[in-house]
């Protein structure tokens, strides 16, 4: 019997990693001389996980990438892009962009890509921030323990439900900024030291796996709404068209011309220490 190569795959407990993995958690498809575990944390702590090379396929955010190109390269396949949309910054009271400078926001971590649009916007130092966990946000909001959150996930359709007011959509600001580009979010990350065979290899299953969940969206679905805290059917579908979709298939020129760009200006505005080096794999 021929042992099969163990890759452990890390994402986020929400709908749309979910239901790209549906197909791979469920023995939808066939996984040849490969065998795949989950591990299921936020994107922050995989964020970090990742910086120490824990993981062989991760999903990690486009910001936290910029600090691990030694360890590993990006999926072609895999990425959560917000086009036209994306994380945003809510409060309890109506007020401008500019009225968030010197203020305290919440966020959900500081390799978040949601962290690196809003020091782009704001500009680096000009508001205090405080570290909470990103399902925890809106309430954090919402008890005035913080005056505005960065909210990524779900809690871009549900902040109206705690009475809450949306200040910024970052993947709105960033679409006009670019004149049409996509806001780089999130991609799944696979370590180098697996070998250039092995990359291409796992590369090719999981996006046999995203391509399953868009062909048969009604179970992939189902499996997704397990992680879809405070989502009906409708507003998990919905969620899930926003980060599951062609950008997903392939990043394509256009993605990775945005992946560039937002690394860029990271880079530029003073965020990212060093220029990066995207390395794309498949």
């Amino acid at each position: 019997m021929t042992t099969k190569t163990l890759i452990n795959i890390a994402h986020s407990p929400d709908p749309d990693d979910a239901f790209m993995f549906h197909a791979l958690a469920n023995d939808k498809i066939e996984c040849g001389d490969y065998e795949f575990t989950h591990t299921l944390q936020d994107i922050e702590t995989l964020n970090h996980r990742a910086l120490k090379g824990e993981l062989e396929l991760t999903a990690v955010s486009i910001h936290g990438y910029a600090y691990m190109t030694d360890k590993y390269a990006i999926c072609s396949c895999g990425a959560s892009m917000g086009d036209n949309y994306g994380p945003m910054v809510v409060a309890r009271e109506a007020c401008s962009i500019e009225d968030l400078k010197g203020k305290k926001i919440a966020i959900p971590g500081k390799m978040t890509s949601a962290f690196l649009a809003l020091n782009l916007l704001l500009g680096k130092d000009t508001f205090e921030y405080e570290i909470h966990d990103f399902d925890q946000i809106l309430n954090v909001v919402e008890r005035g323990d913080a005056d505005a959150g960065l909210i990524i996930h779900e809690g871009q359709l549900t902040y109206e439900n705690q009475g809450l007011k949306l200040i910024v959509d970052l993947g709105e600001w960033w679409y006009e900024l670019t004149d049409g580009l996509p806001l780089p979010l999130g991609a799944n990350a696979i370590r180098k030291d697996l070998g250039p065979q092995v990359m291409d290899e796992v590369t090719a299953i999981l996006k046999q796996s995203i391509q399953y969940g868009l062909d048969h969206r009604d179970a992939a679905l189902d499996h997704a709404l397990k992680y879809g805290r405070d989502l009906d059917r409708a507003k998990a579908d919905k969620f899930v068209g926003m980060y599951v979709n062609d950008w997903t298939i392939d990043f394509g020129e256009k993605g990775r011309e945005a992946v560039n760009l937002f690394l860029k200006k990271g880079y530029e505005a003073g965020i990212i220490p060093e220029p990066v080096n995207v390395e794309f794999i498949g």
